[in-house]
């Protein structure tokens, strides 16, 4: 009998010595899992729900709401101009609608530049901004950088001419910078900045001031106007650029010396008593 009783005894620690390890084991688990979890917790990031394009949309279509879809965006990294909750993209009650201005991949975010405002046009008079005015500028192959204009593309702009001997004596003709890094803004009559392959264009439609309008215009009707395309990046300004002939060949121009010669004076001497005067008479020769 006691045997038995020892025997169960013995069981039973054993039982419950398995019992504490299993549960030591599930809590070890346990707390892995629940760290694990809020470390994932930690990295998970605030975002916004905002609208980018369900399929490629193409310059001059009508935007609808099945062309865009919402999608969760980070917070930190939201475009700026994205159509949030605040800034909705059709608004409530509005029936117009948005035309594309630029061509936009699928699952790119839908920004307030690249479609017009409800019922806007997508023409030109979408792309100038405040107080600027569009000025077509006559270009070919040579003076248009062989075609690789594209719209958003800034360029300087050369004047070549012959200058009045009014204006500065006559030099030949003369190459001088007039405006620099300007926005192009259309091609010929496309507006969109997706052209493929180099497009030989006539035209080339430019956004400045009006007092640059009257400069261009000035140039252009007295001489010929070359474009000279500006880098992506490139944020330096020209400065004052002006070459002629004598420049260009390396000709240094001499000054000539006019010798002015000094006026004649002939006299006589005569004596009177003690003093000699010298009289000044017409020169004879």
């Amino acid at each position: 009998m006691r045997m038995v009783f020892g025997l169960v005894l013995l069981a039973g620690i054993a039982l419950a010595g398995g019992a504490v390890y299993m549960a030591k084991n599930y809590i070890g688990q346990y707390q892995t899992a629940l760290a694990a979890e809020r470390a994932q917790r930690d990295k998970i990031v605030p975002t916004v729900p905002i609208y980018v394009a369900e399929r490629q949309l193409k310059y001059g279509e009508a935007l609808t709401q099945e062309d865009v879809r919402k999608v969760d965006w980070p917070e930190t990294a939201l475009p700026e101009g994205a159509f949030t909750t605040e800034n909705p993209l059709f608004p409530e009650g509005v029936t117009a609608q948005r035309v594309v201005l630029r061509t936009m991949e699928k699952n790119e975010a839908i920004l307030a530049v690249k479609v017009t405002k409800p019922g806007e046009e997508a023409g030109l008079t979408s792309r100038l901004e405040r107080g600027m005015r569009a000025f077509a500028i006559r270009v070919d192959v040579a003076s248009g950088v062989s075609g690789f204009l594209r719209p958003g593309d800034r360029v300087d702009v050369y004047w070549t001419g012959r200058v009045g001997k009014d204006l500065g004596g006559a030099r030949g003709e003369v190459t001088k910078l007039i405006q620099p890094a300007i926005k192009l803004i259309a091609i010929d009559q496309n507006a969109a900045g997706d052209l493929d392959g180099a497009t030989i264009a006539q035209t080339v439609t430019v956004a400045v001031a009006p007092a640059q309008v009257a400069k261009l215009a000035q140039a252009q009707s007295t001489g010929r106007l070359s474009l000279s395309l500006v880098g992506a990046e490139d944020d330096t300004v020209a400065g004052a650029i002006e070459v002629d002939q004598r420049a260009l060949l390396g000709i240094e121009t001499k000054e000539v010396k006019v010798e002015i010669e000094e006026e004649k004076t002939c006299s006589i001497r005569t004596r009177r008593g003690a003093e000699v005067v010298q009289i000044p008479i017409p020169c004879t020769n």
